[in-house]
């Protein structure tokens, strides 16, 4: 008997068939003998409907209230689920955040999980009852629901895994696994079998929608073993040992990947905005002063470049998330007086291209390969960032998908 969360993303629950449907998965699961919890999102599209009532009433409204709105597209998925499958003859009970409780920071709109009492679903899950849990959301040291930012819901399922000791973490989306790049885009794209965890953390971090960054995190932390999926498969398609056989990637250690590739992935993001401080006084503590105040507001930056000119002066350049760029553009003008800078620029035409892999560590050459290939196509890089197994560049949002297809190709991950 394996101890298995099941997690379903809004594709997945669209309407009331896909939930049928999802039932139907999550009892053969069960009647395999395994034990089952499940997690899951708002049904597709009303995330974003609930996100843009709170926007239309207040650009900057208040993130409690926000979270208060946006976390009931999850509780009535949960809800709906356990009623289909209680119609199957399944025991089922839905599961509020704050009812497990799914305790969290008090960071609303983006809060981080610090921990999940497991104690009483384990209890229902050895009785043979299915919880299904409303993804997303968790309670708050005030005491109020927070939730955990976009795809939060499968931080929720890995964190609930780590917390009921679970075998493993299976996420049901609308694709089949992890690819090489986006399929839409290079239609080459290669399906990987595995994936080890600082290759994906990396890939869903500058942009891959598979999986969110901080649910990779947490599997890597907790060593949770984690399964992507696809939920569009036939329902009536063949179970080996209660499991479905549709292919998928499983995210692991990298000692589990005997042959690790150079390069695993090519990811993109369009989800950037570019903002630079200009004519900064070249001082100590001037790095302090801009980027302070920005973490005080939780806008998260991604990639910084300074240039420091012979008057004295810096120029720094940054990124940070398009739907932060509001917020970021506000606090650095209410920090004008501290900073001292000369003037703000701000560009949300940009897209982050980067290149992965664990391969990188041992091989030389990655990152001339990028630059050469993408000067061959006369696309100017604006901003370069490097980890040990990542090379991400900002360019203009236009050649977006002439660079991804450019990098797969000189890497050699098309398919032959």
């Amino acid at each position: 008997m394996a101890r298995i969360v099941m997690k379903f993303g809004g594709t997945s629950v669209a309407d009331l068939d896909r939930i049928r449907s999802v039932a139907g998965r999550v009892k053969r699961q069960l009647e395999a003998g395994d034990q089952v919890a499940v997690v899951v999102s708002a049904m597709s599209g009303i995330t974003n409907q609930l996100v843009g009532y709170c926007e239309a009433l207040s650009p900057l409204h208040d993130a409690r209230e926000y979270d208060a709105v946006v976390a009931t597209g999850e509780q009535v998925t949960s809800g709906l689920l356990a009623i289909a499958l209680q119609t199957l003859g399944v025991d089922a009970r839905s599961w509020h955040g704050w009812q497990i409780p799914m305790a969290t920071d008090g960071a609303h709109a983006k809060a981080r999980i610090e921990a999940i009492e497991g104690g009483r679903l384990i209890e229902r899950m050895q009785g043979g009852q299915v919880p299904v849990v409303a993804g997303f959301q968790g309670l708050g040291p005030d005491h109020r629901i927070t939730t955990l930012g976009r795809g939060g819901s499968d931080t929720s399922a890995v964190a609930l895994a780590a917390a009921l000791r679970a075998d493993r973490c299976d996420i049901y989306t609308d694709v089949d696994g992890i690819y090489t790049t986006d399929p839409r885009i290079v239609p080459k794209a290669r399906r990987l079998a595995k994936i080890a965890y600082e290759e994906m953390l990396e890939l869903a971090s500058v942009g891959a929608k598979v999986l969110q960054t901080r649910s990779v995190e947490l599997a890597m932390k907790e060593r949770v073993r984690v399964q992507v999926l696809s939920s569009f498969g036939s329902d009536a398609a063949p179970y080996e040992n209660g499991r479905d056989s549709l292919p998928g990637t499983l995210v692991v250690d990298e000692d589990e990947i005997v042959e690790k590739e150079i390069v695993a992935g090519i990811a993109y993001s369009r989800d950037d905005a570019k903002v630079t401080v200009r004519r900064v006084p070249d001082r100590p503590g001037v790095a302090a002063a801009v980027f302070g105040p920005l973490a005080e507001a939780h806008v998260n930056v991604d990639m910084i470049v300074q240039s420091t000119g012979a008057d004295g002066t810096t120029d720094m350049t940054f990124t940070v998330g398009k739907t932060d760029l509001a917020r970021a553009i506000q606090v650095l003008q209410a920090a004008r007086g501290d900073i001292q800078y000369g003037e703000m620029l701000t560009d949300a035409d940009v897209a982050k291209i980067s290149v992965v892999g664990v391969g990188m560590r041992s091989h030389a050459g990655v990152a001339s390969t990028m630059f050469r290939t993408l000067s061959d196509r006369s696309i100017n890089i604006q901003v370069i960032s490097t980890s040990e197994i990542k090379v991400s560049v900002l360019i203009g949002v236009e050649y977006t998908e002439l660079a991804v297809r450019a990098l797969h190709n000189a890497y050699g991950l098309d398919v032959a």
